[in-house]
């Protein structure tokens, strides 16, 4: 406490004294130019990592990075959602997950938070389409890797909770808004962002005007050497009693591991 109350002198003496004007003028209204919906990590500062100015992103935190459905939960997150867009006109929306991902870690063994943590466990019980399409998708893998797919997919699941909520379909489908999924990674200080293109997270673009409402993971695709993703290799066929490999009749390319109802949900999205 007396760490903080020292850094409120400093503050007070320091920068609100270099930047009155700015402060000054921010108390006659507020204009966000991004909604960045993140993780109540104490690890995850958003205007540090951004290098925002006071006044410049309007953030939403919880456990997860999580965003419940419209309608299917009572929390504070649909009304500053709304807000966001509706009051503050903001045309740019950011889900951030983080490496190393507490809630995400909870979510991946949820049943054994359910008698010390119920809270916590009811919370992330929003996020079952995350633990199901991990479940379902990635039993090959483990431990940090499967940790790493877990917050990936999360992000573009949250993306897609999003598009439930009224205000923000009516966007889209005006093209007002853009939806983007970052990960940030502590132990680098690096931010990897979604690219459509290619579905994998790699490093910002400069272009981030697409509102194409539609976020596929790639499970099979290949990382940039630059990029610290790690994105695990595709398992191969089985052979058949003929020592040929046994193909499972997905048509689509590089999803000859998954059974074509996988493939089409990775490759076209799941909602």
């Amino acid at each position: 406490m007396k760490k903080l109350i020292e850094g409120l002198q400093k503050f007070q003496t320091g920068y609100f004294s270099s930047h009155r004007e700015l402060f000054e003028e921010l108390s006659h209204g507020q204009h966000p130019r991004i909604l960045f919906i993140t993780c109540s990590d104490s690890r995850v500062d958003p205007n540090l990592i951004t290098q925002a100015e006071v006044g410049d992103i309007f953030v939403v935190r919880n456990a997860g990075n999580i965003i419940p459905p419209f309608g299917a939960a009572n929390g504070g997150e649909g009304a500053a959602i709304e807000y966001a867009i509706s009051a503050l006109d903001i045309e740019q929306v950011i889900v951030c997950g983080h490496s190393h991902c507490g809630a995400m870690k909870g979510l991946l063994k949820l049943n054994s938070l359910q008698e010390k943590m119920p809270l916590v466990y009811d919370w992330l019980k929003h996020a079952e389409a995350t633990r199901r399409v991990v479940s379902d998708n990635y039993s090959n893998l483990e431990g940090e890797e499967l940790l790493e797919v877990t917050v990936a997919e999360n992000v573009l699941i949250q993306l897609g909770n999003l598009q439930t909520y009224p205000v923000i379909r009516s966007r889209l489908h005006q093209r007002r808004l853009s939806l983007h999924g970052w990960i940030y990674r502590i132990e680098a200080g690096e931010v990897l962002e979604y690219d459509k293109a290619s579905h994998d997270f790699i490093a910002p673009q400069s272009s981030i005007m697409d509102s194409e409402p539609e976020y596929n993971f790639h499970p099979t695709c290949h990382i940039p050497a630059t990029a610290s993703f790690k994105v695990p290799t595709a398992t191969k066929p089985k052979a058949n009693s003929n020592g040929k490999n046994r193909s499972n009749g997905s048509s689509l390319p590089g999803y000859e591991q998954f059974s074509q109802e996988q493939a089409e949900r990775i490759y076209k999205g799941s909602h």
